[in-house]
């Protein structure tokens, strides 16, 4: 029995490659979008304040749990993301135990 070449296998190696990767398109991990996303956010707020969340509200958009039901009027454009333990939980882990509608960190998650 032939042995097959050096090339042979990287031919071989090549092309699994390229039939995984037409069947899984690349994406990024759960943990930098949700790095990338708690950075943005941070950005956003060098350059002035977020936007009122009744605003975000009002316009059809959903807001997350904590921000729904939290409501102190001294802090409108109050970054909840900041406190949150699903923030933290999604920057460290991939597929991290949060599900509630509307978070940005529980969407990455289940991407």
């Amino acid at each position: 029995m032939k042995k097959p070449s050096e090339d042979d296998t990287f031919e071989r190696i090549a092309d699994l490659a390229e039939e995984t990767a037409k069947r899984q398109p690349a994406r990024a991990p759960s943990k930098l979008k949700s790095r990338i996303y708690s950075a943005m956010i941070e950005r956003q707020e060098e350059t002035g304040p977020l936007r009122v969340l009744s605003e975000t509200k009002a316009d059809g958009r959903g807001l997350c749990v904590f921000e729904d039901t939290v409501r102190i009027p001294q802090l409108k454009s109050f970054q909840y993301c900041k406190v949150c333990h699903a923030r933290v939980l999604a920057e460290k882990f991939e597929k991290a135990p949060i599900w509630w509608p509307n978070c940005p960190y529980a969407e990455f998650q289940g991407e």
